[in-house]
């Protein structure tokens, strides 16, 4: 399984709509950088407890699914184009169909780890000006993906992505998405990702939380803020 980059972004921090916050969304496409074990260089998170870090470090949205979106939410027909979420990298040829919990790919000169899918968050309506953007892509399940980086190096436009591993085959993004906000409470599969060592620990916590208390968390406030 390989595929072309077409797009490596970084972004600085900007005012995020009205909110009085800070966002590192609007990411623009540079010819190279250098990925280390937090991202990419010059690239910057404004909220560092939910962006970012290790287990973040990388975030991937597929090309192929601004087409989708244009047809779901015509009325923003003019943001849906590579960078509108926010991603590092844009690509054609993978999807959360196509990608594993723990796949592990070349990328450049670097090595990359899939870590989780994306959980949208009230953040996304900000940047559209949408109320609905954030469960929108909760539920198409369009999220993209995070890597963490293996081994750091350096990337660019047209490098190539190149499936090295796959540890998991039974467990891709799209079983995973739809296990955390489909088949909610269904406890083997829970028990089954959760003991999956390349799992980020923030969704291995979300899992267990389920299994203690057999009940969903609320999504209201991270779909869209606090009221």
């Amino acid at each position: 399984m390989k595929v072309e980059v077409q797009q490596v972004r970084v972004g600085r921090l900007q005012p995020l709509a009205n909110s009085g916050l800070e966002t590192g969304i609007f990411k623009q496409p540079v010819t190279e950088s250098w990925l280390a074990e937090t991202g990419l260089q010059g690239d910057q998170q404004g909220d560092t407890r939910h962006h970012g870090g290790v287990e973040k470090a990388l975030h991937h949205y597929p090309a192929e699914h601004y087409l989708a979106w244009c047809e779901l939410l015509p009325e923003l027909a003019a943001e849906w184009q590579p960078g509108a979420f926010g991603e590092n990298i844009s690509a054609y040829g993978l999807t959360e169909v196509d990608v594993c919990i723990g796949d592990i790919f070349t990328l450049g000169e670097s090595q990359v780890q899939v870590s989780q899918a994306r959980q949208p968050c009230w953040r996304l309506n900000q940047r559209f000006g949408h109320p609905g953007v954030s469960l929108a892509v909760q539920q198409q399940m369009r999220t993209g993906w995070y890597y963490r980086v293996l081994q750091p190096g350096r990337v660019w436009a047209g490098c190539e992505l190149q499936l090295l591993e796959r540890p998991h085959p039974g467990w891709s993004l799209q079983r995973i998405l739809e296990l955390f906000y489909r088949d909610c409470l269904n406890r083997p599969a829970l028990v089954e990702l959760a003991a999956l060592p390349e799992l980020a620990d923030s969704w291995r916590t979300v899992l267990q939380r389920r299994l203690d208390s057999g009940a969903v968390e609320d999504w209201q406030h991270r779909l869209y803020g606090a009221a």
